[in-house]
């Protein structure tokens, strides 16, 4: 495999910065373009001419040396880079970088890029062991920085345990797999999603509506455009960004929903209805704003058309998909809409639990099948979920080969 990528080694001080020199070496025979960055530890065993040697690029170790007065350099590096791999990573670095410390190159550039950082530990085995250690990189891992395992083996303080540099071979071989195309399984896929509240008026200055705050369907929705879809998603009034790669129909009301989901129904291979529709709408909408009076108020309400029970009803080869926010016997009523209403898969959740329901970032929700699925998924982001949910909604149904559309 050719390797095109830019590729950002940081070289911290330890007896491993040797097998550092070798990574740095396979990865531009690998067709990599390598830069890389030494604190002043790495230097006391290799010099930077013998990275520059390997790379072909200039080695960079002073956050003050500004080698291109058009860029500051820590800045350029953090953004210039598709990959970041810190290798040999000291217990030092991988502390500095939990607790947000940077003062020295190394560690701004760590701090500053956005690209994914891999840590490649190297270490005494009581070292990796100490108990900060651990609490250090089980921060960092949650915080999304991947880890490449330590071997075990004979170390160069005399100790035999887990603490070894992974070979470069090895790291090589990883990066190589990060970077291989991905089949995507809804590639050529359309894939409509609803998120968000609706708003039903009353008069000009008032509506009925919901607390939905809609990132959970905007998370379905950046998830499938991640997995290869053409994704439509039909919004209500939210206040969040697009999701990059998706077409996005805003809308108000239930009707305007209805009739913006039904344009897309046809060719549509998923269908999946996270937005929380108003089940009602005021009956008479009034032209001017209604003034306050003595007493008490009544506005009659009318049904709205329920989107969920008619796309059912009209499914042909769709895939259909629901939500369900409940407040009490949530498996029960969610087992009860997913035969009504015809669906295929129901995602219901507990809106009173305190890691769900609407406006939180996080979500607990159980995914329902017709074909009997009853998986329970613990709170996580409404992001990593989104992913999570699709993927096995994919992988239960085969959508490559089930649905043409």
């Amino acid at each position: 495999m050719y390797l095109n990528k830019k590729i950002l080694v940081c070289v911290t001080g330890g007896i491993a910065v040797y097998k550092a020199v070798a990574l740095v070496s396979k990865l531009s025979q690998a067709g990599a373009d390598v830069k890389v960055v030494m604190t002043e530890s790495a230097m006391e065993f290799v010099t930077p001419l013998t990275f520059q040697a390997m790379s072909r690029n200039d080695v960079f170790f002073d956050t003050f040396d500004e080698k291109d007065s058009r860029v500051i350099a820590h800045i350029d590096l953090a953004d210039w880079a598709d990959l970041v791999i810190v290798a040999p990573a000291t217990a030092n670095v991988i502390g500095k970088v939990a607790n947000g410390i940077s003062d020295d190159m190394v560690t701004t550039v760590l701090l500053a890029t956005t690209a994914e950082v891999w840590f490649a530990p190297a270490m005494n085995v009581n070292m990796y062991e100490n108990k900060a250690v651990i609490r250090n990189i089980a921060s960092l891992a949650e915080d999304g920085y991947r880890f490449i395992e330590p071997s075990e083996g004979f170390l160069a303080c005399g100790y035999v345990g887990k603490g070894r540099l992974e070979e470069p071979e090895k790291i090589v071989e990883l990066v190589e797999k990060a970077f291989e195309p991905k089949e995507l399984p809804l590639a050529g896929k359309k894939v409509v999603i609803t998120a968000g509240p609706t708003r039903e008026r009353i008069d000009p200055v008032r509506y009925v509506s919901n607390f939905s705050s809609g990132k959970m369907g905007y998370a379905m929705a950046e998830a499938a455009a991640q997995l290869g879809a053409e994704t439509v998603l039909v919004s209500g009034p939210v206040g969040l960004d697009k999701p990059v790669g998706v077409k996005v129909i805003n809308i108000e009301s239930a009707a305007e929903m209805f009739a913006a989901v039904s344009a897309q129904y046809e060719d549509a291979a998923i269908v999946i209805k996270a937005a929380a529709v108003a089940d009602y709408r005021p009956a008479e909408i009034h032209t001017q704003k209604i003034k306050k009076s003595d007493g008490e108020s009544v506005i009659n309400l009318a049904r709205t058309t329920d989107i969920l029970q008619t796309l059912g009803e009209r499914k042909e080869n769709q895939l259909l998909v629901g939500f369900a926010a409940e407040t009490e016997n949530v498996i029960e009523n969610g087992l009860s809409k997913l035969k009504t209403k015809n669906l295929d898969f129901i995602i219901v959740n507990d809106v009173t639990d305190p890691d769900g329901g609407f406006g939180n970032e996080t979500n607990v929700v159980t995914l329902l099948s017709k074909n009997g699925t009853n998986k329970p998924y613990p709170a996580m982001s409404k992001k990593d979920l989104a992913t999570l949910l699709l993927t096995a909604i994919i992988e239960e149904e085969r959508i490559g080969s089930t649905y043409d559309r």
